[in-house]
């Protein structure tokens, strides 16, 4: 009896250690925690500025703080970090609007499809990648500093 005991936990000790590593393995990049640890170990002299995870979470594109972009794609058991250089990818859309075909010049190996969550960050995330982004706070910015010197040239004729 007792022996029937032991043996039943440590089947459900094995059979949770295993449901725990299966849970880890299905969530891939969606750590975003563990993306920016692991893109600041291949780059330690970027700053990331921002993150977008794709819909099958198996991929992070990083926007980089002097608006340089990059990647991280999960391969099955190592993750491999890109930076892209300025011209260097070509976008075309999908026909559904929430993802886009990437041909990276430097890095033809990592060309593929990508799908997102929503069409507003398969936009900005191509944006980024172009080369072209202006955040919506950038853009404020930019109108207020627009503002404040037609009135200035208004009032020194």
């Amino acid at each position: 009896m007792t022996w029937c005991i032991f043996i039943a936990l440590i089947l459900a000790l094995a059979y949770y250690s295993t449901r725990v590593a299966r849970a880890s393995d299905e969530d891939g990049l969606r750590d975003t925690g563990m993306a920016i640890l692991q893109f600041g170990r291949a780059f330690p002299d970027e700053a990331i500025r921002n993150l977008h995870v794709t819909a099958d979470g198996n991929v992070i594109f990083v926007r980089l703080h002097d608006n340089k972009a990059g990647f991280m794609r999960n391969n099955s058991n190592h993750f491999a970090c890109y930076l892209i250089r300025p011209g260097r990818v070509r976008i075309t859309p999908l026909a559904s609007a929430k993802g886009f075909d990437a041909e990276f010049l430097d890095a033809p190996s990592q060309n593929g499809s990508f799908v997102f969550a929503s069409e507003k960050e398969a936009a900005e995330v191509s944006l980024w990648l172009l080369d072209n982004y202006v955040s919506v706070a950038d853009h404020t910015t930019s109108q207020m500093g627009s503002i404040s010197r037609d009135q200035a040239s208004e009032n020194n004729p």
